[in-house]
């Protein structure tokens, strides 16, 4: 398995995930086996503390879930017992948005059921790539409650109001290669290989300018996109000594060719 460079990577062991570190990356598996990574309270604190960390130092993030599965949605039980009050907390909908703003790339390697909650969480991400077996869908209204961690609005964003009225109001479930189709994955690929591929396409990321990938990433996700949030962020990149440096390394590669 592609590992990135530098020192060893140090494990974090959660109550609900397995936290990875390493030099340029991050990476978190969902684990709560038993309830098929469902996505309860405790999951959503320690993703907190795991989104604390990549905020302060900022990482790319690798996310998954243990065991052929993603996350089989929310935590039922837990949801079952919320009312009003838990609603307008927007108990996962901030821990969502949150993964969605932080500063560096984020890549949802997906196999097996990634269903309410859980797909809601792998929408938030940046990119997602799956295994065979990966189903996408936001079955809530079959549980009198709607998608209300983001699918309502970010779906639509990601793969047009056709298709996800078609998930949202229909019920319908994409599989992974449908999700391809659609534009949800950028890529499907055995399951064995799932993590690999996770790995490589962080790596290619790597080997990009840091800077380069924050700043363009704040820009993608800026409401409203202007010609000056392109001007202003290429400004700080035109000063810096990493431009001038791989730019120089092109040249030279390209006058010995």
């Amino acid at each position: 398995m592609t590992t990135g460079t530098g020192p060893a990577p140090t494990t974090r062991t959660y109550d609900t995930l397995l936290v990875e570190e390493r030099a340029d990356r991050v990476v978190v598996t969902l684990h709560r086996p038993a309830a098929r990574n469902a996505i309860s309270g405790r999951m959503i604190s320690e993703l907190h503390q795991v989104c604390e960390l990549l905020e302060h130092d900022p990482k790319l993030l690798l996310l998954t879930g243990h065991g052929g599965v993603f996350a089989g949605g929310a935590d039922i039980g837990e949801l079952l017992e919320r009312g009003r009050d838990e609603a307008l907390q927007g108990i996962n909908s901030r821990l969502f948005e949150r993964v969605r703003r932080l500063p560096m790339p984020t890549l949802a390697a997906v196999e097996g059921w990634a269903l309410g909650g859980g797909a809601e969480l792998a929408y938030a991400c940046d990119l997602r790539i799956a295994g065979p077996g990966a189903v996408f869908g936001n079955p809530e209204p079959g549980l009198g409650i709607l998608a209300a961690a983001g699918a309502c609005w970010r779906l639509p964003e990601l793969v047009g109001e056709s298709v996800a009225k078609q998930i949202l109001l229909a019920g319908r479930n994409l599989d992974a290669r449908t999700a391809q189709a659609v534009g949800l994955v950028m890529d499907v690929v055995p399951a064995e290989e799932l993590l690999d591929s996770a790995h490589a396409l962080l790596d290619r990321m790597a080997r990009s300018s840091a800077t380069a990938l924050r700043l363009t990433k704040l820009v993608v996700d800026s409401p409203g996109a202007h010609p000056v949030a392109d001007d202003l962020a290429q400004a700080v990149l035109f000063e810096g000594e990493d431009k001038k440096q791989r730019m120089t390394r092109f040249l030279e590669k390209r006058s010995r060719a």
